[in-house]
């Protein structure tokens, strides 16, 4: 595999693997955290290019490249409403080589939505940092007719589904805050899921689709670029990369929040010093001033904190989401 460098389209980043030890440095024993990495590390994304979970690690390996040298290889595996990817990265060996990007359908929607499932979160996973959080964006065309999402509302009200809404594939938080929200509005919009976040995009511009429940991440620039217009955001406060667009909550729905999370793990079993250097390193690269710039301008922010924090995190999130899904009726087989 062709190993680019430094390139954030490119599908690895590589500078060559860090030195191990100091010259002239006196013998001593080796550690598995003194002596990693000692090969390419494989990052699993599971979802395509182009959409959220892939922006944010590609952010991350990027930086890790930069600040340390080492070799980092992104392979994205999508398909399933993200299991695919979260399964591989659940079944591969437990030495620190395969890391992933875990957000929040995939490892706290999925469990309880759908109804056979090839892993077991939080259980298969070794949490290792938090990435970012971001909204998702009520989004239509430039050409739809509806100014808000009051409009978008009474227009499915008036023709029950009749409106369709698109997200990057079943299980998605996208899916589930659509279907919560036809559920809370008492609306029947009809969802067309999509193998990840860029064809629906390019759909959703082309009229393909009549609206789209994206992360801010994957949309945030044709919004800017009015290619697409943002009618409400799932976050409980308006994001600061958007200011002008409301909140699904104050815009009739008192109590809506939806976020979608991303977040770093490996597979159970990773030797804990091994996951503690890679927390410290992604905790340092999130501290970077141009990371943090870039996460806020595609709508979310750097998190960070501790592998133990994260495990709590998750757990929480399972929880939440398990009853969000009850609540909502949604399944998928």
């Amino acid at each position: 595999m062709h190993l680019a460098r430094r390139t954030i389209p490119s599908l690895c980043f590589a500078l060559g693997l860090a030195a191990l030890a100091c010259a002239g440095a006196a013998p001593g024993p080796a550690t598995a955290q003194d002596a990693y990495p000692a090969k390419p590390i494989r990052f699993i994304v599971p979802f395509p290019p182009g959409g959220g979970t892939d922006i944010a690690s590609r952010i991350i390996a990027d930086r890790l490249v930069k600040n340390l040298g080492w070799t980092v290889v992104i392979e994205n595996k999508p398909g399933a409403g993200g299991n695919i990817g979260a399964d591989a990265i659940a079944k591969s060996a437990p030495d620190g080589y395969t890391i992933g990007m875990g957000q929040t359908s995939n490892l706290a929607i999925n469990p309880t939505l759908y109804s056979k499932i090839p892993y077991s979160s939080p259980k298969d996973f070794a949490p290792v940092a938090l990435v970012t959080a971001t909204p998702m964006l009520v989004a239509v065309g430039q050409k739809a007719p509806y100014k808000n999402l009051a409009e978008y509302i009474t227009a499915a009200r008036a023709q029950p589904g009749a409106i369709n809404f698109a997200s990057a594939g079943s299980g998605t938080v996208g899916h589930l805050a659509g279907e919560i929200l036809a559920q809370t509005a008492g609306v029947k919009i009809v969802h067309v899921p999509y193998k990840g976040a860029s064809q629906a995009l390019t759909d959703l511009i082309g009229g393909q689709v009549q609206s789209y429940f994206a992360s801010a991440t994957s949309v945030i620039e044709q919004v800017r670029a009015g290619k697409i217009r943002a009618l409400a955001v799932t976050s409980a406060k308006r994001s600061p990369a958007l200011p002008e667009v409301p909140t699904v909550a104050e815009s009739g729905y008192p109590g809506f929040e939806a976020a979608s999370w991303y977040g770093i793990v490996a597979p159970a079993g990773t030797p804990a010093p091994i996951i503690e250097r890679l927390n410290a390193e992604i905790r340092k690269a999130l501290q970077a001033q141009d990371v943090r710039d870039t996460l806020a301008r595609e709508g979310g922010g750097a998190i960070g904190g501790s592998s133990a924090e994260f495990g709590s995190f998750l757990k929480s999130e399972v929880d939440k989401w398990s009853r969000a899904v009850k609540a909502s009726g949604a399944k998928v087989e």
